[in-house]
């Protein structure tokens, strides 16, 4: 198949049906077994594959439905060297103070076959004529919640370990076919773009699939975590060896495209056109106009359309909803440029 302009993506993760949530819970009642919940994994990816289809989204995911406990925490439960540290605040509402923290008490690293990416990336592969994206945290997300104990020198020195991790995962997804694969990467404030572009560049040192960086303001629980700008990170971020830069605007009212117009050129963008965090519905017409004010800054032909970030913390139905608007709404533009129908 063969994109059209302004194809639409999805970030990566998808709304995850009921029945997952009570799978899960089966799991921890002790009524499922491993064979179960493997199964249960499978209907979910087919699920949520079939969904990004019917709403005829262009390059599309497995959903991420086998990352248990969100985007990283599944991966702290296999990764070797790390304990577990006690939480300090466990009442009231939920915040980011709450998850679960690590100490380094050996040297980070993952069991026999890696983080399971790959097994994830070659059963979407099996599933779909589609267009396919494989996702991976980067280092810096891995590395963030873990303290560096005795074994590390600092956080720097944690986050470059995990770059050695990723690689390895990464060429594993090249070797099963991978053409496009994302690092995501939080937007933490107290690191600059240049080191962000470093551990960027060190993760992927050698991977020769075409390269995309999601840079993510926080969106558990549809929060975000850190302050929402770009601003601190540009020039400097654009050193990554990235193909593509996939960047949250809808949720900030288009904010910032104006730094894509000053640093972006030659670059692709993958420009967060839907708001994953509201509830509102992104309309064609949302999302077409929406798309109109980027292509003020990005030619059609360097231009991706997706959501802000993952629908993993979203209403499966609302994750639909909006799916169906990104596609509709990048048609809606593409017609208007070639004047076709």
């Amino acid at each position: 198949m063969t994109l059209p302009l302004i194809p639409s993506a999805v970030v990566g993760s998808h709304g995850k049906p009921g029945w997952w949530f009570a799978s899960v819970r089966a799991l921890e009642r002790g009524d499922f077994g491993d064979g179960d919940l493997e199964e249960m994994f499978d209907d979910a990816a087919d699920t949520a594959i079939r969904d990004m289809e019917r709403a005829g989204v262009d390059i599309i995911t497995d959903g991420e439905v086998r990352r248990l406990d969100g985007y990283v925490d599944s991966y702290y439960a296999i990764i070797k060297g790390i304990e577990p540290l006690p939480v300090r605040r466990k009442a009231g509402p939920w915040g980011y103070d709450q998850q679960t923290r690590y100490e380094a008490v050996g040297r980070i690293a993952t069991p026999p076959g890696g983080l399971g990416i790959v097994r994830e990336f070659e059963y979407l592969k099996r599933r779909t004529a589609r267009h396919t994206k494989a996702t991976c945290a980067g280092p810096l997300t891995f590395g963030s919640r873990i303290h560096p104990g005795k074994v590390y020198k600092d956080v720097v020195d944690v986050a470059e370990r995990f770059a050695e991790v990723i690689n390895a995962e990464l060429r594993g997804l090249v070797a099963a076919g991978a053409e496009l694969i994302q690092i995501d990467e939080p937007a933490r404030g107290n690191v600059s773009g240049e080191e962000m572009a470093r551990l960027f560049n060190l993760a992927t040192e050698g991977i020769s699939a075409k390269l995309g960086f999601h840079i993510c303001f926080g969106n558990r629980f549809g929060r975000s975590r850190f302050q929402r700008t770009y601003e601190p990170y540009f020039p400097g971020v654009l050193k990554a060896r990235a193909d593509q830069f996939v960047l949250e605007f809808a949720s900030r009212e288009m904010a910032e495209l104006d730094l894509w117009k000053r640093y972006g050129e030659g670059r692709e963008l993958g420009a967060g056109v839907v708001d994953v965090k509201g509830f509102a519905q992104d309309t064609a017409e949302d999302v077409a106009g929406r798309i109109r004010e980027v292509l003020r800054v990005c030619p059609a032909e360097k231009l991706t359309v997706n959501p802000d970030c993952g629908f993993g913390w979203s209403p499966r139905y609302m994750c639909n909803q909006k799916l169906a608007g990104l596609a509709a709404g990048a048609a809606l533009a593409r017609r208007e440029l070639t004047g076709t129908r």
